[in-house]
């Protein structure tokens, strides 16, 4: 066998490596750290907190209505006891019923308002609670498509582990580091097909005499261009 087929042949594997650990790692961060799922936390808490507020102000002004009444009543009782006998101070008393009356629609209208308020909060609250829950239906079974996926990739990686020792095997270590080098230099791709007498890598058209000596058993040609190993079927 060539060592050009041979390297052609661990360029092959740890091509499809590069390709598993990729997606192992997008597979993680999906796991462990979902945007969507932290985004719909978020407006829920935000949602809740909003409608205990809006139900703490509910509850002052029904607090306040029902003491302002309890008021009116003292008021009332007063004026209409018959304990008291002096004009001026029923004529006190009769206004300060009507002021306490007429602070009592001004109580009121917050207290409608107030109700109005929750009612809105509540309905929010619910829609942010319901949207997390489809979320976190969605994603739990999202996440049991993706861990399928990440034990059958870890499966094929443990494959990938076993083909690569014997790809390497034929090899000598000088070859090797050059390998490993231009694995650096290139984006992972150091050894590339000839297409059509031309570099399937960079585009760069070879001469008869590249093409020749690239499909030749003991020796190694790299693109004149990219400085890739060339292989030759």
């Amino acid at each position: 066998m060539s060592a050009s087929l041979s390297l052609y042949r661990l360029q092959l594997v740890d091509s499809r490596i590069d390709e598993i650990r990729t997606r192992l790692e997008e597979i993680q961060r999906a796991l462990e750290n979902n945007v969507e799922l932290r985004q719909a936390k978020k407006l829920a808490a935000e949602a809740d907190a909003a409608y205990k507020s809006a139900l703490q102000v509910l509850k002052q002004a029904e607090t306040q209505v029902d003491n302002q009444k309890v008021k009116i009543e003292q008021s009332e009782a007063s004026l209409y006891s018959g304990n008291v006998k002096n004009p001026k101070e029923l004529q006190d008393l009769q206004n300060e019923a009507a002021s306490l009356k007429r602070y009592l629609g001004t109580l009121e209208e917050r207290q409608l308002e107030a109700m109005v308020e929750e009612e809105n909060a509540e309905e929010i609250n619910q829609s942010a609670l319901h949207k997390l829950e489809k979320v976190r239906a969605r994603l739990a079974e999202q996440n049991v498509t993706l861990a399928t996926e990440q034990a059958d990739l870890n499966k094929e990686l443990e494959r990938l582990g076993a083909e690569r020792q014997a790809a390497l095997s034929p090899l000598d270590a000088s070859l090797l580091t050059d390998y490993d080098h231009l694995r650096q230099q290139r984006r992972g791709v150091a050894v590339t097909q000839i297409s059509d007498g031309a570099c399937s890598a960079c585009g760069t058209t070879l001469t008869p005499s590249q093409n020749q000596s690239a499909r030749s058993a003991t020796q190694i040609v790299k693109c004149p261009t990219c400085g890739r190993i060339l292989f030759a079927n």
